[in-house]
């Protein structure tokens, strides 16, 4: 880019006319700015509560907050389902704070988050708003309920907490379990807000239906009944999936009053290494070219940008490589920073202040901070590579152009087929309906754990009900009576085990077990990990990065869930090789389309990581590998499975150890095109291939949920996989490449020199078979 560039409307302008070695933009929408629909406060709202809002730059409302506001005043149920940054929060702040001050001695409110840093952001908004309305007066109890909170605030929550801010876990593990230690915050509950409900989805969101089930009960108990607030991104079934977490009818706020000032989307596919191979300069790498001319071109920082990276690794890497930029632009390194899970909360809080007071110009994120944390205002959000869904990919892109002023969303394309396909379809993004959020809060397995937590909470007497679950007389009499976790006496059934039942029930899998890592030099601790992830980021021999730092891993306790590293000097990263074992228990349905049988079966996974690679930063040159020596990761799921007919099998040319790359090149296909119509994280669903696989004793391709016992995505995938396969001829049809690429099957060296050819032909067998 030789154009000088002073604002976004300049990066968009080079970008467009010359990306250099970024390189090609070969899509560009641009979405026109919105003024804002301003409405007056309503007359209800306090006078001093209204003067602290105004003195915070909230002069006005935006009309839906206001809509959301009036609605949950008149005690109906809502979801406000508006942008990234429109102000959701002020719509519910209202009434609740209103309410709070007008009977501080009565009146109670809980908020759930969903981490703990956005329950922190928005204690420390919430007490600057309360400073200005309560000045002179009584001052209400507000604060965060999680695992960092001091004993004595602790104390304080529990003896007269006005407003309770806390998050699912807390909630089902901490607070539920003790209500008699919460009396005051039962009896007075009226309102109850959930953030970010698109969150709560899949396996996850069926236990919290269950927990706000166990919520509701008690405030009944105690002769409450709050009134409920979600907010949520932009999904296509806001309103019906709130009301499948509430229980009850909710109205629904979508209609986005916020302004908005002029929206860029250029679509950048990375420069072609070599047309007959399909190799693309990688994603990351261009990621560092971009940034290096932002740097080069705003020595000042005077675009502020957040990079979008897919992996806690890739967010170390492309660090180093920023802050070696800004070293040799004379630059100050600290201006650019890292931010992902595993970061300790001071650090992580820290960062988020540099973003907001504009000490920090560039930060390089994880799925971190999708969600409403404040950061301020940016001004480019840099995707490498398309973050998976849509919702998501609006979620990011929502975290630049708060000012009203010109910002830019930037798709690094990365050389695979999901990728690619946007870069040549940009419109999908806009054109596509907005995902559905899917729970089964009546799951046999899920509610049976809820029920016996509620058992412990409050007894059950026969014919008592538990939200709308049916059964529950049935639910209650298998915990008495097969498992003896419940006495019955008469019709009243007591919790009798000596276990505490909320300890023993996860509501995600990923809270339990984190490995812990530990500074051996200084003996602090620099973060922590989930044990499902350590297995493939921690093993004894990796580099741990954190904060554009390399660690050596030098011991890794895998049964004390405990990590020690060293700091290192080394010109090299490391990714583990891993190879994944599934095994079919049992089949559910099945269909014949003549050449292939495609299966709905529960499956065993087994995960091991065997082996890890040493690569120099820049190059990505293999310099070293070594083994890892760790237990597999294994859980059961749910799988659709495709089985090839034996005599396509014969036909196409696969047999054992021969021409098994065109099956492994179909698979990962497969496996980066899934998404795009289930609609789904692509971490949430793995894609494998067997040239004779022991249960069916025939090729298959297996397509099985990532999360243990499934959340229904198996069952989307088989209803859809004809549409996925359809696709995939597609894009194996109209690919330029000789014998496979990344941009469709792979690289031909990994599948072979016949590899795209037995993929198309596969396909085209698979497609041309009859339907039974």
């Amino acid at each position: 880019m030789s154009r000088a560039i002073r604002d976004v409307e300049d990066l968009v302008a080079a970008l467009r006319e010359d990306a250099g070695d970024v390189g090609t933009v070969d899509g560009h929408l641009r979405l026109p700015p919105r003024e804002a629909r301003f409405v007056p406060y309503p007359d209800w709202v306090l006078p001093a509560l209204k003067d602290a809002l105004q003195a915070r730059g909230i002069t006005s409302l935006y009309s839906h907050q206001r809509e959301a506001a009036e609605l949950l005043h008149a005690g109906r149920d809502v979801v406000v389902a508006t942008s990234t940054a429109s102000g959701k929060s002020v719509g519910y702040h209202l009434p609740v704070l209103d309410r709070l001050l007008r009977e501080p001695s009565r009146a109670r409110a809980l908020y759930l988050f969903p981490t703990k840093a956005l329950s922190r952001d928005q204690m420390a908004e919430l007490e600057r708003v309360l400073a200005g309305a309560t000045a002179g007066g009584e001052r209400l109890t507000v604060a965060v309920y999680d695992g960092d909170t001091p004993p004595d605030t602790r104390r304080a929550l529990r003896e007269g907490g006005h407003l309770v801010i806390t998050n699912p876990h807390m909630l089902h593990a901490g607070i539920l379990p003790n209500h008699t230690k919460w009396q005051g915050l039962f009896s007075g509950l009226e309102y109850v807000v959930v953030d970010e409900v698109h969150t709560l989805s899949g396996i996850y969101g069926s236990h919290v239906a269950n927990v706000l089930r166990r919520l509701v009960r008690i405030c009944a108990h105690y002769g409450s009944r709050p009134v409920f607030c979600a907010a949520s991104a932009t999904i296509s079934n806001a309103a019906e999936h709130a009301q499948r977490l509430f229980e009850r009818p909710v109205k629904l706020v979508d209609d986005d009053g916020s302004a908005r000032g002029p929206k860029h989307f250029l679509f950048v596919n990375p420069q072609l290494v070599s047309e007959a191979s399909g190799m693309r300069v990688p994603a990351l790498d261009a990621a560092r070219r971009l940034a290096t001319n932002l740097v080069a071109a705003q020595p000042d920082g005077g675009i502020q940008s957040i990079f979008f990276v897919r992996s806690r690794s890739n967010v170390e890497v492309l660090l180093k490589y920023l802050r070696d930029e800004c070293k040799a632009q004379k630059a100050d390194p600290e201006r650019v920073t890292g931010y992902r899970g595993g970061y300790l909360p001071n650090l992580r809080r820290d960062i988020e202040r540099g973003l907001r007071e504009g000490r920090i110009t560039s930060v390089v994120s994880t799925n971190a901070l999708e969600l409403g944390i404040d950061i301020g205002s940016l001004d480019v959000c840099v995707l490498v590579g398309y973050p998976g869904t849509v919702s998501s990919t609006f979620q990011r892109a929502g975290r630049v152009g708060r000012r009203q002023r010109s910002s830019a969303v930037i798709l690094l394309a990365r050389s695979f087929a999901m990728d690619q396909f946007l870069v040549r379809e940009p419109g999908f993004l806009f054109d596509a309906p907005r995902e559905a959020v899917a729970i089964d809060p009546d799951n046999a397995v899920i509610l049976a754990n809820h029920v016996k937590c509620a058992a412990f909470e409050l007894p059950f007497t026969r014919g008592d009900g538990f939200g709308k679950a049916e059964g529950i007389d049935d639910v209650l009499e298998f915990l008495s009576r097969d498992l003896g976790l419940l006495v019955r006496e008469g019709d009243r059934y007591h919790f009798a085990a000596a276990t505490f039942p909320a300890e023993g029930v996860s509501l995600n899998a990923a809270e339990l077990d984190n490995v812990v890592i530990h500074d051996r030099d200084t003996g602090k601790v620099l973060g922590e990990i989930d044990r499902a992830s350590s297995i493939t980021e921690v093993y004894e021999g990796a580099i741990y990065g954190h904060q554009g730092e390399q660690y050596l891993v030098e011991e890794f306790r895998y049964d004390d869930r405990r990590c020690y590293v060293r700091r290192a000097d080394v010109d090299y990263y490391t990714e583990a090789d891993t190879e994944t074992e599934v095994r079919v228990l049992h089949l559910d349905a099945s269909e014949d389309f003549g050449s292939y049988c495609a299966h709905r079966c529960e499956v065993h996974v087994s995960t091991l990581a065997k082996a890890y690679k040493k690569l120099r930063f820049y190059t990505r040159e293999n310099v070293g590998d070594g083994e890892i020596d760790l237990p597999p990761e294994e859980f059961e799921t749910e799988a659709c499975v495709l089985a090839l007919d034996p005599e396509l099998a014969v036909r196409a040319g696969l047999s054992e150890g021969a021409n098994g790359g065109g099956l492994r090149g179909l698979a990962e296909l497969i496996q980066g095109l899934v998404p795009l119509f289930v609609r789904v994280d692509p971490g949430d669903v793995r894609v494998s291939s067997e040239l004779r696989h022991p249960h069916f004793e025939r090729p298959t391709i297996l397509i099985h949920d990532a999360i243990p016992n499934g959340v229904g995505l198996s069952e989307r995938i088989f209803a859809v996989h004809r549409e996925v396969l359809q696709a995939a001829l597609g894009v194996v049809t109209r690919c330029r490449c000789a014998g496979g690429c990344p941009s469709c099957i792979g690289p031909a060296r990994d599948q072979g020199r016949r590899g795209k050819a037995l993929a198309r032909r596969i396909l085209e067998e698979l497609l041309g078979g009859r339907s039974a």
